[in-house]
């Protein structure tokens, strides 16, 4: 998917990689064995190989009625979460990221952004319980300066 040079550019939220490795290009679809069998979903060997490594994903960040600090979800597809209604009843797909801002950002709460997003970051996978209860299972984690260069593109 080719995304123009100014979506990229909003994102601002592209972290760099380790020097000298570029980050490895991954798509959400290749997060779960397709279909799903008996014993649910099933990380596919490219989601474990990429498991702590730098990489590259694009998609959409989910709207949310209240944005938490320091974090935000992003997805394959356009979503809007209402947590009021729904509760724990939402409409996340199974591929929903959790994007960390680094250590010394967790207090920033970053605004929807429609369209679609490029991000760069070391990926987590395995379950995490977050402050409040939520368990994510997919993790990226921006570089410290990813920030930085959102606010000077704006």
């Amino acid at each position: 998917m080719r995304l123009p040079s100014v979506l990229l550019a909003l994102t601002g939220l592209a972290a760099t990689a380790h020097a000298g490795e570029a980050p490895l290009a991954l798509g959400f679809g290749d997060f779960f064995v397709q279909p799903a069998g008996p014993r649910g979903l099933q990380p596919t060997p490219r989601l474990l190989a990429a498991s702590g490594r730098e990489v590259r994903l694009v998609g959409f960040m989910v709207q949310r009625e209240q944005a938490q600090p320091g974090r935000f979800l992003l997805t394959p597809r356009p979503v809007s979460m209402a947590e009021h209604a729904d509760g724990e009843a939402d409409d996340l797909p199974a591929a929903t990221v959790t994007v960390l801002l680094p250590e010394g950002q967790r207090d920033r709460v970053v605004a929807h952004r429609a369209g679609p997003l490029a991000l760069s970051g070391r990926l987590e996978y395995g379950p995490a319980e977050d402050e409040t209860g939520r368990v994510s299972w997919l993790r990226l984690h921006l570089a410290p300066d990813a920030l930085a260069a959102a606010s000077q593109s704006h």
